[in-house]
């Protein structure tokens, strides 16, 4: 990813006047492995200075958050952000529950209704938003009702890669649905058809695959995969998954050790701790973590709001500053469409989420109702995108 570049200050000149200064926070920015208390002063909806202290008459709005930890505001790389397509939700209206600056619509639009996305819910979301495109031309339009790839004609490779290639502005790649209920008689066949429209789109797509009770063999599954593909819902626990009678499977060893990313996705259906446990210990931890939130999903015990699946794996033993990268940096290298995104850098996009780290102890519920308890908690406190708080009326225009 490109470094980013401060525009409109000189990040050196101290007579430099802030529009926020957010002050006292416990500072944790993985991609320059900090952690420390610092000010942050944020000018043009950039980060400007990160220092030990700012001084009051520097800033046009202060706020304290003394006790709290900052982070690069979250980066949620499966989410069901299209509204009125689908599971889609709202992503602005659920900012204070979720913390997340930036989302990646994880293939709620095909082919045929990707414009729905691309100029309606992106333009007016305040929150950052790119997409997976379905491979099949409906997306999940019809979710629920009967699985989009019952009928393999609906994975249409050409369709599916103009889509993506004509707006690669926005969309990193091809999400295909690899469950039995999903694919029908299909069995391995539309993942095939997704790997070869992001082919076609160009060498820097994506597939996004998506298992439950992942048709036929795992393991022919898992070596379809490219580097760089991502494996979504990487500890379900719907039937056919990576950990078999308790041990991680060589395929998804071998997928691991080449290069394919395995993020979480945990949604109303998709995490298990009896899966993920063991896949913990055997190499097969997460490279990303994502809340797969959606109309249904957000309304099951498991919660997934992503600072709740975060707290999770805090609780599964994961290091803060790991956890913190798997929200941030990693997904946002991932993307790789905006300079800084995922970090704290000078000149990076003022991005950020605040948080209580709340000690327990705490209860969590999985999607098959297995529980665990923890010490720790992340609750949102404050979420900021582009230097402007959510939540917090804008600070007044000044006239002479």
């Amino acid at each position: 990813m490109m470094a980013p570049a401060p525009l409109g200050f000189n990040p050196a000149d101290p007579a430099l006047k802030f529009d926020l200064v957010i002050a006292n926070a416990d500072v944790l920015d993985p991609s320059q492995r900090l952690r420390s208390k610092r000010d942050i002063g944020i000018k043009n909806g950039q980060i400007a200075l990160m220092a030990p202290s700012i001084a009051t008459d520097r800033s046009s709005q202060r706020i304290d958050a003394g006790g709290r930890l900052l982070t690069p505001g979250l980066v949620d790389l499966h989410a069901h952000f299209c509204p009125h397509i689908g599971i889609g939700l709202p992503a602005d209206e659920l900012v204070g529950i979720t913390g997340t600056t930036t989302a990646v619509s994880a293939g709620d639009n095909g082919a045929m209704n990707l414009g729905v996305f691309t100029h309606w819910a992106r333009p007016q979301t305040r929150t950052r938003l790119f997409a997976f495109v379905h491979i099949s031309t409906i997306g999940l339009a019809g979710a629920g009702q009967i699985g989009e790839m019952v009928n393999i004609e609906y994975a249409d490779i050409d369709l599916c890669t103009k889509a993506v290639a004509e707006n690669a502005d926005v969309t990193l790649g091809v999400k295909v649905r690899m469950t039995e209920s999903v694919v029908g008689q299909n069995g391995l066949e539309p993942l095939r058809r997704a790997i070869r429209a992001a082919g076609m789109a160009g060498p820097q797509f994506r597939v996004m695959c998506h298992i439950g009770n992942a048709p036929g063999s795992i393991s022919d599954l898992l070596d379809l995969l490219r580097p760089g593909d991502i494996l979504t819902h990487a500890f379900s626990g719907a039937g056919n998954n990576i950990v078999q009678n308790g041990q991680l499977v060589p395929a998804a060893k071998a997928a691991k050790q080449r290069g394919v990313i395995f993020d979480v996705g945990h949604g109303g259906g998709s995490f298990d701790y009896t899966v993920c446990e063991p896949a913990l210990q055997q190499g097969g931890q997460p490279d990303t973590i994502s809340s797969d939130l959606h109309g249904v999903s957000i309304n099951t015990p498991g919660y997934p709001v992503l600072p709740n699946v975060m707290s999770k794996f805090l609780n599964l033993g994961l290091p803060l500053e790991d956890v913190v990268a798997r929200v941030t940096w990693e997904p946002a290298k991932i993307i790789n469409r905006v300079p800084g995104l995922g970090t704290l850098q000078v000149g990076a996009p003022a991005d950020i989420s605040i948080f209580d780290l709340v000690d327990g102890p705490v209860e969590f519920v999985d999607t098959r109702n297995n529980k665990r308890t923890g010490s720790k908690k992340l609750v949102p406190w404050l979420t900021v995108k582009g230097g402007r708080p959510w939540g917090r009326p804008p600070l007044p225009i000044p006239f002479s």
